[in-house]
């Protein structure tokens, strides 16, 4: 998942009170030279410098960052000059530095490494950035600069970003009338805070409802290693002599795979499951309600019939139908696969006198068998080959270098945000420098569930910024000398996740707004995705599947049975992702009010229209706990991942068509794809690079969905 910078543009509680704010600005105004985040970083290429920031830095800078920018943007909204490219769109660009700088510090820190003093300022900031987001695009005015810039007299990067500006200024609600714009800003400020509020909720939820067990007995069939971790997390817990299983946001859980103890799986799938929809301070559906219904309203308030509608109009899906369409054709064959698998799951527990249905938490288990009888492959056989830092370094790292020639320094010289975060500087292939690379590998109580791509810094030639990155995870810390052993799923999610940050590395744009990962949402899984296919590159996968003990390469006949097993348990994997898709798209193709229903029986609805309800397989998120829909960036955008995958693996066709994943072939995939940002007509990038449309059916079969 890539996590979009330029937060403080998309943000958004009330405002502080004009005294109060002139006051602080006062106060504020005197330490612009001495506050770390008002202040141009020395560090290369302006990494953060997180040795000088506090906590109490962030209200300061927001409040000066905030006044300046309103400075700015009058100054530019008033000028009484003819309007052109450089005093309207650049003027625009390059405004806000410091609030931009400031902010994109603050919401990777709330991601990864938050505490009770960010959460208060998320909170309370949350509507701020809201108002300030809509006085800039709902400024008429500054609309009307913008739309009297003769387009056909740019070209270019120039054209592109004029383009892209009033897009942003129509999506927001530009030409709606005053009155109108007074409701739109009004709506945006609650969504801002309910937003944050579903966010901060669902992290007590996810703490709240790790699973204590009193002994070890219940957890037969983990390793040593994650007993160890489980019972340090219960001391630390104040629970001493017991052993906690923390949550990850998805509803399955990895250790499900692994526990013997049926009721022991039980317990655990259910807290996963149940986590937010407790009627306590965890749970989110109150919350997540009125975000839909203030949705449809914000929607309607813009002429359209439904939030997707709005939201999918930059797009490459453009509109709904397409998206629907797209997900529908790929869950009938899904949907039939999984029923299958599910078959020789009970035939498997039918076998061993289980006398019991297969229920959801029995599947990972069971499945895990099932996979080990027809493939002869065994997850606890193959976990260590895949020690972590061996996977990044002479995995990640070195499919990078085959690939793109890039390669990678430590650099123990940068400050870090927290003491498990690694630094690298990135070198071209040509041995020049282009980037800062921060990787945060850990799970935290403080973290945000999942795995993510964000930037610090982002590239751009206008600027003369190079990027800085992170890519943060959720594996669990090695303790007591034990090695950090992970499946062959992390892997997949490592290669996922640094293909984001190539995207990234490699941006090659004038202006930071059309830069790296600055794409539609339903285009940049697809860079990410096609890096995951070097996991399985033979060359690439000799080189870091070593044995952690004997330090010996992984045999050829394992890896025959890896790639045999390649597209075993698809059906439940696609099924699982589109039945959340489809609850995301129908919670925001709803066109009135009066058809929105309790969290649960609403779900229960969509699935089943979508003849998706299915027992076994449990949608990938509950909607109480889709944190992508409700507190991140994925409203009416979780289709995203289906379509990108579909160009993934449309073009991996052409790859595998062309000689494969050769240096040739990614370095023409660096050029068209890669390097151009948002600052090119995608879909026309796309066509460029492989010659036609994206197809179904490459989905279809690479995903073994069509195999009997």
């Amino acid at each position: 998942m890539r996590f979009i910078s330029k937060i403080f543009l998309t943000a958004s509680v009330i405002f502080v009170a004009p005294m109060a704010t002139e006051t602080i600005y006062a106060q504020t105004k005197s330490v612009k030279t001495t506050n770390p985040l008002l202040q141009r970083s020395t560090l290369q290429y302006q990494a953060p410098p997180f040795n000088l920031i506090k906590d109490e830095n962030f209200k300061p800078a927001f409040v000066y960052a905030l006044k300046m920018h309103d400075q700015e943007i009058a100054k530019i909204a008033t000028n009484k000059a003819k309007p052109t490219f450089m005093n309207t769109v650049v003027a625009l660009e390059t405004s806000g530095v410091d609030l931009n700088r400031a902010a994109t510090v603050f919401y990777n820190l709330t991601g990864s490494n938050t505490n009770p003093t960010l959460q208060s300022i998320e909170a309370e900031y949350a509507p701020v950035f809201s108002a300030h987001n809509d006085k800039i695009y709902l400024n008429s005015q500054l609309y009307n600069r913008f739309k009297a810039i003769d387009l056909k007299s740019l070209k270019g990067e120039d054209k592109k970003l004029t383009e892209y500006y009033l897009q942003k200024f129509e999506l927001a609600g530009a030409n709606l009338t005053p009155q109108s714009k007074e409701k739109m800003k009004q709506i945006n400020e609650e969504l801002a805070s309910l937003s944050t509020l579903y966010g901060n909720k669902l992290l007590i939820a996810r703490k709240n409802g790790a699973v204590l067990f009193d002994n070890a007995t219940a957890l037969e069939g983990l390793s040593a290693g994650e007993i160890a971790a489980a019972k340090l997390k219960a001391t630390e817990a104040g629970h001493d002599g017991k052993y906690l299983i923390g949550l990850l946001n998805t509803t399955q859980q990895p250790v499900l795979g692994s526990l013997t103890n049926r009721s022991s799986r039980e317990k655990i799938f259910k807290a996963s499951w149940t986590r937010a929809e407790k009627n306590d301070d965890g749970d989110t559906r109150e919350v997540l309600e009125k975000i839909a219904k203030l949705r449809l309203q914000k929607a309607k308030l813009m002429g359209k019939k439904s939030f997707a509608e709005w939201k999918l109009q930059d797009q490459m899906a453009q509109t709904p139908a397409p998206a629907i369409e797209l997900l529908a054709k790929i869950a009938t064959p899904a949907v039939a696969k999984a029923k299958i698998e599910a078959k020789e799951i009970q035939d498997l527990i039918d076998s061993q006198k289980g006398n019991f249905k297969l229920e959801p938490w029995d599947w990972d288990f069971y499945s895990e068998q099932v996979r080990k009888a027809k493939y002869d492959l065994d997850e606890s056989e193959i976990k260590p080959y895949f020690e972590i830092t061996t996977v990044l370094e002479k995995g990640v790292f070195f499919a990078a270098k085959q690939m793109y020639g890039i390669t990678f320094k430590e650099r123990n010289d940068l400050p870090v945000y927290h003491p498990d975060v690694k630094v690298y500087e990135v070198f071209d292939n040509d041995g020049s420098s282009i980037a800062i690379y921060y990787l945060d590998f850990y799970t935290r109580d403080n973290k945000n569930g999942g795995a993510w791509m964000s930037n610090f810094v982002n590239q751009s030639h206008y600027l003369k910024q190079k990027p800085v990155i992170v890519n943060v995870y959720n594996f669990a810390k090695p303790i007591n000398g034990n090695p950090s052993l992970i499946s062959f799923d992390d892997v997949t999610t490592m290669f996922h996740e640094f293909g984001h940050t190539l995207h990234g590395l490699f941006a090659n744009q004038q202006y930071e707004s059309l830069s790296g990962t600055a794409v539609p949402r339903d285009y940049v899984e697809f860079p990410s995705q096609i890096n995951e296919h070097a996991a399985l590159d033979p060359i690439v996968l000799k080189n870091y599947a070593i044995h952690y003990k004997t330090k010996e390469v992984i045999p050829q006949a394992l890896i025959d049975k890896i790639k045999k097993a390649d597209t075993f348990n698809k059906g439940y994997v696609v099924t699982e992702l589109l039945a959340a898709a489809t609850l995301d798209m129908a919670w925001h193709t709803v066109e009135n009010e009066a058809d929105f229903k309790p969290t649960l029986e609403f779900e229960k609805e969509a699935l089943t229209k979508y003849g998706l309800l299915v027992n076994e397989v449990p949608t990938r998120y509950h909607t109480p706990y889709f944190a992508h829909i409700w507190g991140g960036g994925y409203a009416a955008g979780y289709y995203a991942y289906t379509w990108s995958k579909t160009l993934d693996y449309t073009v991996y066709d052409w790859m595998k068509a062309n000689g494969g994943m050769t240096r040739e072939n990614c370095e023409r995939f660096r050029k068209y794809i890669l390097s151009v940002g948002n600052s090119v007509d995608l879909n026309k990038a796309f066509k460029d690079f492989i010659g036609h449309d994206m197809q179904v059916e490459s989905y279809l079969n690479n995903a073994g969905l069509n195999e009997k």
